[in-house]
């Protein structure tokens, strides 16, 4: 498994690479040297650029394995079940109440209104009936596609609706120096559920099987929860809302290498930010020299996919 990790280190090393070279204003590495400009450009732009993609979609990977863990089903991800629609309603709701509001008071309030949408997901799902899968991420989608109308209508109805915008379809054109260091805490917060994956793999199966190896459910299944809406809040709040990559990118690694979490938690993040990384990238080229969104590209390419995985699941039923 250690060949798998080195080649995805490698592949995000070389769309990286590729990620700074391009763009509208042409940069030459033979040249790059002796053009301070084209550094300047390098250091404010591209690199911060090519990092937040890296980061953020690292993030929603993980924190996309960590939601079908707990809701134990392998069709649902944060920015299709409502999270990502209840950060969206939290900066919304900051910004016309409180519109000088810090950003940090900002990602608060995002994060506890995407952990309230995570809790009112997970207890419209505890009633769904255990033997149709299929219902869980059909009903995430619907009650994730709520809360969207509904931030919405009040943004309509605020004359905010442009503003929201930016936060509905995520892209990183706008992220410069300085505009995306928030992503390092998504990071950060990735990196602590894989300290507690083997605690959220056990809670994966059950509270029954949870409790009888002397865990406590009910917190292990807060913390994740608290994971998955901190990051779903960080990444909205600082390039919006990204959608599949929290679905894909987990059930690939798992049909490839298992449910071993602690193994397969750094492959599923490197895919998932080689993933968003070369959306990026395409979303540059499609167009040039326009951009395409990166979430117009991942919502078209996870869409196909989404629908594949639906498919072969019931298939094998």
């Amino acid at each position: 498994m250690m060949g798998w990790y080195w080649a995805g280190v490698f592949s995000l090393a070389l769309l990286s690479f590729c990620s700074i070279f391009i763009g509208v204003i042409d940069l030459s590495v033979s040249d790059l040297w002796r053009d301070p400009d084209g550094l300047h450009l390098i250091a404010i732009s591209r690199f911060p650029r090519t990092i937040a993609a890296v980061i953020a979609g690292g993030a929603l990977a993980v924190a996309g394995c960590v939601m079908q863990m707990l809701v134990r089903n392998r069709f649902v991800e944060p920015m299709t079940a409502g999270t990502g629609q209840g950060a969206a309603l939290g900066i919304l709701l900051v910004t016309i109440f409180a519109p000088q509001a810090p950003i940090f008071l900002k990602m608060m309030l995002a994060s506890a209104t995407a952990l309230f949408a995570s809790l009112g997901f997970l207890a419209i799902v505890r009633r769904l009936p255990p033997k149709e899968p299929l219902l869980v991420p059909l009903v995430g989608l619907v009650y994730g596609g709520l809360i969207g109308a509904s931030v919405v209508f009040v943004a309509y109805q605020a004359d905010l609706l442009q503003f929201i915008s930016v936060w509905l379809n995520g892209e990183f054109s706008g992220v410069l120096r300085g505009r995306y260091e928030l992503l390092w805490l998504a990071a950060l917060g990735a990196g602590f559920t894989y300290f507690a994956a083997d605690q959220i793999a056990i809670v994966g199966l059950g509270r029954a099987i949870t409790t009888s190896l002397g865990l406590s459910y009910g917190q292990v299944l807060l913390i994740g929860l608290i994971s998955i809406s901190f990051i779903s809040a960080l990444t909205v709040v600082t390039v919006g809302i990204i959608p599949f990559v929290g679905l894909v990118v987990p059930n690939i690694i798992s049909r490839l290498f298992g449910d071993n979490l602690r193994r397969t938690l750094p492959l599923i993040a490197m895919l998932g930010a080689g993933l968003t990384l070369a959306s990026d990238i395409a979303g540059r080229l499609l167009r040039y020299p326009f951009e395409i969104p990166v979430g117009s590209v991942l919502g078209v390419l996870g869409a196909f996919v989404f629908l594949g995985l639906l498919y072969r699941g019931q298939r094998y039923e």
